[in-house]
């Protein structure tokens, strides 16, 4: 299967974790603009999970301080949406169906959203023309609470040429 988001992050294989997590997300972040303008910061990348953070700085912060509701959003879409990517065949287009996102108290400090998925969904997404998946997310900030739930409904297509 050629994925061409999976090239990328094997190119980045042989630098320390801390230095490919930085190229990983600046290379990412020219591919899609509003992620690299955010800030977010591809901490782990696995076929089974991604890490996308988001730290908690002026450009992305709301009236009271706090990471904005729209990028907290953005946190949760961009985990969720790359660990479809890394596992899509280049000739199909991921695309989100549904993005639900809870807000159920204040966030504190920096955040963190860990996307994963099933070896049964990973074999769907390689292998069935089109589909959609239910992607798990977890988004915690610094006290370790999960002040946001997220449903986040991606679907894969083929690209049409």
């Amino acid at each position: 299967m050629s994925n061409q988001l999976k090239k990328v992050v094997e190119s980045a294989k042989w630098l320390p974790a801390n230095v490919r997590a930085v190229v990983v997300s600046k290379i990412l972040g020219k591919v899609v603009p509003y992620v690299g303008t955010s800030g977010l910061l591809y901490e782990e990348i696995s076929p089974e999970r991604v890490i996308v953070s988001i730290k908690n700085r002026h450009k992305v912060q709301n009236h009271i301080n706090n990471v904005h509701a729209a990028a907290m959003a953005l946190l949760a879409e961009t985990a969720t949406g790359f660990v479809v990517g890394i596992n899509l065949p280049d000739d199909k287009l991921p695309l989100i169906k549904t993005l639900k996102v809870d807000f159920n108290k204040r966030t504190q400090g920096d955040m963190r959203a860990v996307a994963t998925l099933t070896p049964a969904d990973i074999a769907r997404i390689q292998q069935e023309p089109k589909g959609e998946v239910l992607v798990p997310v977890s988004v915690t900030d610094e006290s370790g609470g999960e002040p946001i739930q997220c449903e986040m409904l991606w679907a894969w297509v083929p690209k049409k040429r």
